[in-house]
């Protein structure tokens, strides 16, 4: 299978790096911060299109796609999050989650990957331990 999501390689680690798995997804922070906060969620089986989740998968993939933007928004405080998902050439169901910050790149207009942002390792590690903490937080908020 041509997926790098289901290979879990190089690949995805140099765009992306896990924060965490739920039930019908995996988190990942993007390794390009411009837009900070920016995740990936990606569905947990390998499905090319939304109509292929059972109404009990869609329903948790995006329950948890809404929970990890949730973090993101309440961590960063945004002025908006945008939404996106692909597949030409990754053909796997995920979502973007990326935070919109007026006056800043890309505001008013579609995100794009240029001017790139890296952190660096101990810069990615604190933001991913932030928003894993958050996510679960909100978690068990959600089971009280």
């Amino acid at each position: 299978m041509d997926c790098f999501y289901c290979e879990e390689g190089e690949k995805r680690k140099s765009l992306m790096i896990e924060i965490c798995k739920l039930k019908y997804s995996t988190v990942y922070l993007n390794r390009n911060q411009t837009h900070k906060g920016r995740l990936v969620v990606k569905f947990s089986l390998h499905k090319t299109e939304f109509f292929q989740l059972t109404e009990e998968e869609r329903d948790g993939f995006f329950a948890e796609m809404a929970l990890a933007s949730k973090a993101v928004f309440e961590l960063y405080h945004p002025a908006k999050l945008n939404y996106a998902t692909y597949g030409d050439t990754v053909p796997h169901v995920h979502m973007h989650v990326v935070p919109k910050y007026e006056n800043s790149p890309d505001w008013g207009v579609p995100f794009s990957d240029e001017p790139k942002t890296l952190l660096s390792e101990e810069e990615y590690t604190e933001m991913i331990s932030c928003i894993a903490k958050k996510i679960s937080q909100l978690r068990n908020d959600v089971c009280r």
